[in-house]
């Protein structure tokens, strides 16, 4: 069920991407302003995350998964019935406040049914969340040929509403009391490793730059490619070619890191990113195509094992806790970066320069994951890891 909603709330996030073009050609909006909108989102989805946390602890997962799920139908369907720009604004701040809930509540459910053995896990629920990125903007970006983005909207709100009613049915209610104790009793128990060793600011540091270079080259994908002739149909082709190769990476590298290090994935992932965004940059429309998938799944791979990380580095063993910060960081970072920063420089350079800025962060990752190296338990390879 938490992968369904994570399906659900990702795809919501992305489809966002796709209806940028119609929201620039309806409204009149520069770049500056179009990161603006999709900051809106985010920003409401980074900042409420801890107190969706709190919630969990008072009314349990189940409650406060459903509400959020429907608050974030509910945002895209009230965006759908705004007659403005300003309408349009409250909505989708509305929408990022429902999808808030899921990332630390399904993350810590996770690790508490998992325990050392989470790292896997986290990358399978992550995958899930790609499936929903590589169904929805392609499905918009389909719909919008045919119909207005208004009756789009309304589309994906109902599908909304019937997944929170799915998680009411079928995810097993947990005691509200007890939400957030599981966590701390697997740390005790040496579930989650030496919990409280340094490193995690910096980890904290490490996600908000990868978690910047992606919607800072995302949210000009859709531009490069009709430069290159392609239409929105193609863009949201595009996108799913992204996350299927998002959702190959995640699961992937969350498995790999167990194997080969989280230095070793953390480095490749980065430069393969920085790589795959110049080619997209460089190459014609077809060629571009054929490496969108290769850059998903460099983009998402560097997220599992970071994701993976944060049971071993949670300060006083306190997981649930560590997750809504991590997100909350992360999340709100890339929120703060891209009307500020990347949605100026669209502007004053173009989407090429600005695509090739985003290429710079990523590799802005490598000094950071180096200096992390000596912190992490798991940067050589195990060849077992007790299953509890």
């Amino acid at each position: 069920m938490v992968g369904l909603n994570h399906a659900l709330h990702d795809g919501y996030t992305d489809m966002i991407y796709v209806l940028l073009p119609v929201w620039q050609a309806e409204f009149g909006l520069g770049y500056i302003a179009l990161a603006v909108l999709r900051s809106l989102y985010v920003g409401a989805l980074a900042g409420l995350q801890m107190p969706a946390t709190a919630l969990a602890r008072r009314f349990g997962v189940r409650t406060v998964l459903t509400l959020g799920t429907v608050l974030g139908a509910g945002g895209y369907g009230l965006a759908g019935a705004s007659g403005g720009l300003v309408g349009l604004c409250i909505a989708l701040v509305l929408s990022g406040a429902g999808s808030s809930t899921q990332h630390p509540l399904a993350s810590a459910v996770i690790a508490r049914a998992y325990g050392t053995a989470s790292r896997g896990p986290l990358g399978t629920y992550n995958f899930t969340g790609d499936l929903g990125k590589a169904a929805l903007p392609p499905l918009v970006g389909f719909l919008l040929v045919h119909a207005d983005w208004r009756p789009v909207l309304w589309l994906m709100a109902g599908g909304g509403f019937a997944v929170a009613l799915v998680v009411n049915l079928l995810l097993p209610r947990e005691p509200a009391a007890q939400a957030d104790r599981p966590v701390r009793a697997v740390a005790a128990a040496g579930g989650v490793h030496h919990g409280g060793r340094p490193g995690f600011g910096l980890l904290v540091a490490i996600g908000m730059l990868d978690n910047a270079a992606r919607p800072a080259f995302l949210i000009y994908l859709p531009f490069l490619l009709q430069a290159k002739g392609a239409g929105l149909s193609l863009v949201g082709v595009a996108f799913a070619l992204v996350a299927v190769g998002g959702a190959l990476g995640k699961t992937a590298f969350g498995r790999l890191g167990e194997r080969i290090g989280v230095t070793r994935c953390v480095i490749a992932t980065e430069i393969g990113t920085a790589s795959a965004i110049l080619s997209v940059v460089a190459l014609p429309l077809t060629p571009a195509l054929v490496v969108l998938p290769l850059l998903g799944l460099m983009l998402n791979g560097t997220s599992s094992v970071l994701y993976g990380t944060v049971p071993d580095l949670a300060p006083g063993g306190q997981v649930e806790r560590a997750f809504a910060v991590f997100y909350t960081c992360t999340l709100g970072g890339s929120a703060l970066a891209t009307p500020l920063l990347y949605g100026p420089l669209g502007d004053a350079v173009g989407p090429h320069w600005a695509s090739m800025a985003a290429a710079a962060t990523a590799l802005g990752v490598v000094p950071l994951m180096l200096a992390l190296a000596p912190r992490l338990e798991f940067q050589n390879p195990t060849p077992t890891r007790p299953l509890t």
